[in-house]
C-alpha cells in the first residue's frame, strides 16, 4: 500500500481528473431531509419541510425567563442528568465471513460500484421513567479507520457517506391515532430522529494510489435529539403528552446508513453518552 508523502507532485493529477469526475460519478447521498429536533428553528439549514416552527409558546417559565429570552426555558437552570452511554462497530470489508457480533459489517461490491449499508439497532440505552425533565441530548464521538484505493488507470474520487440516527422508543408514541408528521403514518410506539451527524467524505485519487486515513470528531448536541418543545412543535403531540413522555420509560437505539466507493476497508467506531435535565 503506498503513502501519500508528496502531494504537490500529485496534485496537478489529481486536478487534471476532478472536473470529469464529478461529471461522471454523481456522489451517494445520505437522508439529510430526516426530521432532527436538533436544529433549533432559526438555523438556516432548518430549511427542511420538519424543522422546528417558530417557538414562541415556550414551556414553563423558569426563573421568569422564556424562550425569547433563553431559546429554551422548559431547561433554564436545571441541573445536567447522566443518562448513559452506549455504543456501535461497523466493518466494511471485502470478506465479512470473519465478523461476530456485536460488530456489524457490510461486504464492499468491487471498484467501481457503490456499496450501500443500512445498519438498525447496534446499541441502546433503556431509561427509566422521569429520567429527564423536559431534554434528551446526546454526545457523540466517532472513529473511523479508512482505506481507500484506486484500481483503475484513470483518476476518481472515492467516496464515504455516514449517517448515524437514532430511533427512540416511547408508550405515548404508541396513542392510538398519533401520526408521525415526518413520515405520514402512525408512530407505532417510536420515532426515528437524526443527530446532525452525517458526514461525507471525496478523497481524489490519482489511477493505481491507496491511501488511509484515521478521522476522530465529537458532536454535541444543539437543541437535543428529542425535547419536550419538539415533541409538540415537530412531531404534532399535545402539550400534555409531550409531559407524559418524559415520565415513561424511553429506550434510545443506534442506527447506521450510508453508501461508500473506491473504499477496500473501513473501521468505523461510535460511542453515544445521552445527558438530560
Amino acid at each position: 500500500m503506498h503513502r501519500f508523502p508528496r502531494y504537490t507532485i500529485l496534485a496537478a493529477m489529481i486536478l487534471a481528473g476532478v472536473a470529469a469526475i464529478g461529471q461522471a460519478a454523481t456522489p451517494p447521498t445520505s437522508d439529510e431531509s430526516l426530521a432532527s429536533a436538533d436544529i433549533p428553528h432559526s438555523a438556516p439549514m432548518a430549511a427542511s419541510r420538519f424543522a422546528l416552527q417558530g417557538a414562541t409558546s415556550g414551556g414553563i417559565a423558569s426563573a421568569g425567563v422564556t424562550d425569547a429570552d433563553v431559546g429554551d426555558s422548559d431547561s433554564f437552570g436545571r441541573s445536567l442528568q447522566w443518562l448513559g452511554l452506549t455504543d456501535m462497530s461497523v466493518l466494511l470489508e471485502s470478506d465479512c465471513s470473519g465478523v461476530a457480533p456485536p460488530a456489524a459489517c457490510q461486504t464492499l461490491a468491487p471498484a467501481p460500484a457503490l456499496t450501500t449499508f443500512n445498519f438498525t439497532n447496534l446499541g441502546h440505552v433503556t431509561l427509566p421513567a422521569n429520567a429527564a425533565n423536559s431534554l434528551l441530548c446526546y454526545w457523540f464521538s466517532p472513529v473511523l479507520n479508512v482505506s481507500y484505493s484506486n484500481p483503475t488507470a484513470s483518476a476518481v474520487v472515492a467516496r464515504l457517506n455516514i449517517n448515524p440516527t437514532l430511533t427512540v422508543e416511547n408508550p405515548v408514541l404508541a396513542t392510538p391515532g398519533l401520526i408521525d408528521p415526518t413520515t405520514g403514518a402512525p408512530f407505532g410506539g417510536s420515532l426515528l430522529t437524526g443527530m446532525t451527524s452525517s458526514q461525507h467524505f471525496q478523497v481524489p485519487l490519482p489511477a493505481g494510489i491507496s491511501i488511509s486515513e484515521r478521522k476522530r470528531d465529537s458532536a454535541v448536541c444543539i437543541a437535543g435529539f428529542l425535547s419536550r418543545k419538539a415533541l409538540v412543535e415537530s412531531y404534532g403531540l399535545s402539550d400534555a403528552q409531550a409531559k407524559d413522555f418524559f415520565k415513561k420509560p424511553t429506550t434510545v437505539r443506534l442506527n447506521l446508513s450510508g453508501s461508500a466507493q473506491y473504499v477496500t476497508n473501513a473501521a468505523m467506531y461510535f460511542g453515544l453518552r445521552i445527558i438530560g435535565d
